[in-house]
């Protein structure tokens, strides 16, 4: 009995298949998709190739480049389905140039599946190929290195970082350059490469609160305790001045002409320290000179002598 059920699909099926075939329609729908729209013979001799562009081949490009699409957005949900906004926001950049290359290498993949050849295409732009990867080079270095910035974490929004002798507040990082402000309220833009080609430092990557230090000299044979207990007493009752840790005196040198001091403190913001640092000096001067302690100048002595004959 079962074996009767089987035959009877099997037949009906059988049917239906050369039923389609034998349609007008289904005939004219195949012809629409074998239609070629390029026909043609690259190169001579040993290195000619047909190229045939067909219907069907476009159909199959949009088909494998929808499925890409639905499969990145999957896989970028996936990812950053428990990622903060800020490192959401970070990602989706990075993904966002990750996403161009991997539609170039599906769309290569699929031209080389279809009978094209990509080697032949690529041979023959290869000098344009060259030229426009010589005129972005340095366009290219940016946007790997905002890549590697995004990645690493070593600079964030709100960091004050130092780079090429220049201080400024990070605002926004991109992926090809990073805008900061500078204590002046200027606009700094930083292309990314130079995050490889110099020294950076980050004040604030640690923490918000910076050790900072003011350096003074004191004549010889002046009071060096009363100078220690000047310079803490101006740290400590500076406003900007964090407590804890407390400021601290070092005698840092017995220098050509005048016994160096420095005084180190705590600041919770660095990135206007000139002003506390200004203030500073300026009550220092002032204790100094109430007390009696001169900060002096170098002096050098000359001899001449007169030579006989």
């Amino acid at each position: 009995m079962q074996d009767q059920v089987t035959n009877q699909i099997e037949k009906k099926v059988s049917q239906v298949e050369q039923a389609i075939i034998e349609s007008t329609l289904w005939e004219k729908f195949m012809q629409i998709l074998d239609f070629k729209i390029l026909d043609f013979t690259s190169g001579t001799g040993n290195d000619a190739h047909a190229i045939v562009l067909k219907v069907k081949y476009l159909l199959l490009v949009a088909l494998v480049l929808v499925a890409t699409t639905y499969l990145l957005r999957w896989v970028k949900h996936l990812l950053t389905k428990n990622m903060p906004l800020v490192d959401k926001a970070k990602f989706s950049t990075v993904f966002s140039f990750a996403r161009w290359v991997i539609y170039i290498v599906v769309m290569l993949i699929v031209f080389d599946s279809i009978g094209i050849n990509v080697t032949a295409v690529f041979a023959a732009s290869a000098a344009l190929l060259i030229g426009i990867g010589l005129a972005l080079q340095t366009l290219f270095q940016d946007i790997i290195s905002g890549i590697f910035i995004l990645i690493d974490q070593s600079v964030h929004v709100g960091d004050i970082i130092e780079i090429d002798g220049k201080v400024g507040r990070v605002e926004e990082i991109k992926l090809r350059t990073t805008r900061a402000v500078t204590i002046d309220n200027k606009v700094l833009v930083i292309p990314n490469h130079l995050y490889l080609e110099n020294s950076l430092f980050n004040w604030t990557q640690n923490g918000t609160q910076t050790r900072e230090a003011v350096f003074v000299g004191v004549a010889y044979g002046s009071d060096v305790q009363l100078v220690k207990k000047l310079l803490l007493e101006v740290a400590a009752s500076h406003p900007s001045v964090m407590s804890d840790p407390a400021p601290a005196v070092v005698f840092t040198d017995f220098g050509e002409s005048s016994l160096d001091f420095k005084v180190t403190f705590t600041l919770n913001d660095s990135f206007k320290a000139q002003f506390p640092k200004s203030d500073m000096r300026f009550e220092i001067d002032r204790l100094f000179r109430e007390h009696k302690i001169s900060i002096p100048f170098p002096q050098r002595d000359v001899h001449f002598y007169k030579a006989n004959n």
